[in-house]
């Protein structure tokens, strides 16, 4: 049973185990993974089907809409490949994965955002920070997600028989 010592003050109290050390309370995994999910989902959404749109609205040049989905789709495809994962949420070694290839995403989606500051309207550059900042969170709640799930190292394996 946890015992609770006290640092002087009454309303500071750490739970200690048998050998003295403190215990460190798990933080919940399960807000997280539904932060991480609404917002990878938000983004592909955004990404496949709002960026184009926008972009064709608040562009003077008015691309096309189709040309833009079809474009942002080809640049998807690893994104959609690991969307189960991220979904799922339970697999460290996937989130990690998933942790890098999102970088790589925000830093793309970095350098189109500060290259249109020199050469676009405000329109299109608050389309672009949309982008980013939607990345950004995924980062975020992949990070936090990562930190909470049970470490990979400390993985008891079984002797073969």
């Amino acid at each position: 049973m946890a015992d609770t010592r006290s640092d002087g003050n009454d309303h500071t109290k750490t739970p200690v185990n048998k050998s003295g050390k403190s215990i460190k309370a798990k933080k919940p995994i399960a807000p997280i993974r539904q932060r991480l999910m609404l917002t990878w989902l938000i983004w592909l959404a955004y990404r496949l089907l709002g960026l184009p749109i926008l972009i064709s609205i608040f562009n003077p040049s008015s691309p096309d809409i189709f040309g833009g989905v079809a474009w942002y789709a080809l640049w998807l495809i690893p994104a959609v490949i690991l969307t189960p994962w991220i979904l799922r949420g339970r697999s460290p070694y996937a989130l990690l994965v998933g942790s890098m290839l999102t970088l790589v995403y925000l830093g793309a989606s970095g350098v189109v955002l500060f290259s249109r500051i020199y050469g676009s309207g405000w329109a299109e550059i608050v389309v672009y920070l949309i982008d980013f900042l939607l990345l950004l969170a995924v980062n975020v709640w992949l990070f936090i997600l990562l930190k909470r799930l049970p470490s990979m190292n400390n993985v008891v394996k079984k002797p073969r028989s």
